[in-house]
């Protein structure tokens, strides 16, 4: 196995400062001021929105701008934090697996709607009147729907580690802290970091939903993009959804060179192969910081002393897994498990039984059932379009990493684009063409999620190990014979992530997708996605209620029935090493 590293150029033995420091030092004075100048913003009371409310004055906008991308790369590092804790524990335990997962499916098809109307009194509460409650409760909006995607992508990453490596963990006696650092977090970076990127810009696609927040009769609309497009369209102004998606291309980009290059090439070193690449992921901000001197003395001892903390032997903790050949007693403990999982789940159903049956009965179910299936129906219609498109494009795009890099902040600008900032030419298209708003409202599901399988499927291609792209060649596999027996089998467990997370974001955008308005135009598609809606314009709680649980069983049973059988056949059939 090779890991890749790239010397550093222009380093000796002096530490003194260098011309690239100065560089180097002022990007981070410039970030760190720009950080300090949205968070104190943060501090301020409630009060203040109402002297300064929001407006149109396109002087406000990079103000705007700089406050919603502080809270989607505060989002991020919580959605992070929580992969890293969340993924570990299922693939590393059985036990917590068959809880964990389920969950994971649950609450990836819980609409953003769904987790503020129960989330944002709690926020508010921590921090009566000021405005960071309603920040953290954006944070944690745009964080729902960052968080399952990355969590899925190691989630994946984790049970396919090929076995050598595992062995030579094990002959090396690591412990499971040394082992998550050394072996586990290496092997799924180059999954982990496209997937961040996905996230990234898929929190951009309920951005506007995350910066409009309800308490009761009172609505506090919070500095951002997202307030500026939803007022914007309220007021039919195209100029101003023509300078915020403007604004959202040149903050892409930014975040593009500034983040999200850097680590793409840093992270090309983990790639899992025993040949070197010909073609590695390039980054001027990079190269940069490496040729600098002093600041690359200051990030050396703090690497160093991270190093450190991640060779520590501590103790190891069992996350013991469980089924056949388990002793006896090992054997009771698991069915007990199981049992307790059972009950709290039939605790939990009771609960949304007895709250939705006392206002709702089997007429209303129905409803929700039957719209729910014509939901359904879209779903599989575009997942399979966005299949046949998009995985030949990142197949292509991932084998070329100089295209690579250029399409990169293109597919975040794309995967970020809003939804809502589609509205106005769908809706004008459909009433002046007399269109079928159920068919032709359906593209807009997909239209932030299909991004998914296309960073994916980019992803399994670029850490495609060399050598057996190398051994295709050499066996002259061309043709229809390379993708069966090549790239397809090699890309299939990142393709099943990305799907996963493609069509439970379907489902959640169909709330959004469904009913679709220009002014005083409205369209509506019949759906779940639109009885949703309706039910939380309405304020009829019970009706959300079951709508989210119906929405929520439907996803979950169609990754039982579908993604999670092939998950297995890829961790099984499919697995490298």
């Amino acid at each position: 196995m090779v890991f890749h590293r790239v010397a550093p150029a222009g380093v000796g033995r002096s530490y003194l400062p260098n011309v690239f420091d100065v560089a180097a030092l002022l990007l981070v004075i410039g970030v760190m001021v720009l950080i300090a100048y949205g968070a104190r913003a943060t501090a301020q009371p409630l009060t203040v929105l109402d002297v300064a409310p929001m407006t149109l004055d396109p002087w406000h906008l990079p103000e705007y701008a700089l406050r919603t991308t502080l809270r989607m790369l505060m989002a991020i590092v919580w959605s992070l934090i929580f992969t890293f804790v969340y993924a570990t524990l299922a693939a590393k335990s059985r036990k917590a697996e068959i809880v964990l997962i389920p969950i994971l499916d649950v609450l990836q098809s819980v609409p953003i709607l769904g987790f503020l109307t129960f989330t944002v009194v709690f926020f508010m509460g921590l921090f009566p009147g000021q405005i960071l409650g309603a920040e953290l409760a954006s944070v944690f909006a745009i964080f729902t729907s960052q968080a399952w995607n990355m969590t899925f992508s190691m989630y994946q990453s984790l049970r396919s580690v090929p076995k050598d490596l595992e062995e030579a963990s094990q002959s090396f006696h690591l412990s499971t802290w040394q082992r998550f650092w050394t072996l586990d977090v290496p092997f799924a970076m180059p999954g982990l970091v496209w997937n961040t990127m996905m996230s990234m810009s898929g929190g951009w696609f309920f951005v506007v939903a995350s910066e409009a927040i309800t308490v009761g009769d009172t609505t506090v609309t919070l500095p951002g993009i997202g307030s500026w497009v939803a007022l914007a369209i309220k007021e039919q102004n195209l100029g101003a959804v023509g300078l915020a998606v403007l604004t959202m291309l040149v903050i892409i980009v930014a975040y593009d060179q500034l983040l999200f290059r850097p680590i793409v090439a840093w992270a090309d070193k983990f790639r899992f192969e025993q040949t070197a690449s010909a073609d590695q992921p390039t980054s001027w901000l990079l190269d940069l910081f490496r040729r600098t001197r002093a600041l690359r003395a200051v990030s050396g001892a703090i690497a160093g002393q991270f190093g450190r903390v991640a060779g520590l032997r501590l103790p190891s903790f069992g996350l013991p897994s469980f089924g056949r050949g388990l002793p006896i007693p090992g054997r009771i403990v698991d069915t007990l498990w199981l049992v307790i999982v059972g009950l709290g789940t039939a605790w939990v159903a009771w609960e949304v039984y007895v709250f939705v049956g006392a206002s709702l009965g089997l007429a209303d179910v129905a409803e929700a059932v039957g719209k729910g299936f014509i939901t359904l129906v879209r779903v599989v219609v575009l997942m399979a379009l966005a299949t046949v498109v998009w995985v030949p494009i990142g197949v292509w795009v991932g084998l070329r990493p100089k295209i690579a890099e250029k399409v990169q902040p293109l597919a975040q600008f794309l995967a970020a684009f809003p939804a809502n900032i589609a509205f106005p030419v769908a809706v004008v298209l459909i009433v002046h063409f007399k269109l079928s708003a159920d068919v032709w409202l359906s593209p807009l599901m997909i239209l932030g999620t299909q991004w998914y399988i296309l960073f994916n499927v980019i992803a399994g291609t670029t850490a495609f190990p060399s050598d057996l792209k190398e051994a295709a060649q050499s066996f002259h596999l061309t043709g229809w014979r390379w993708w069966k027996n090549v790239i397809l089998p090699g890309i299939f467990p990142y393709y099943v992530t990305g799907a996963i997370t493609a069509s439970g974001g379907s489902w959640n955008a169909s709330i959004v997708a469904e009913v679709a308005s220009w002014g005083d135009t409205k369209l509506t598609a019949t759906g779940l996605g639109s009885y949703i809606a309706q039910a939380t314009e309405a304020g009829d709680f019970p009706r959300v209620v079951l709508g989210i649980a119906v929405m929520s069983i439907f996803v979950t049973l169609f990754n039982r029935l579908l993604w999670r059988p092939l998950y297995a056949f890829g961790e099984t059939r499919l697995r490298l090493g």
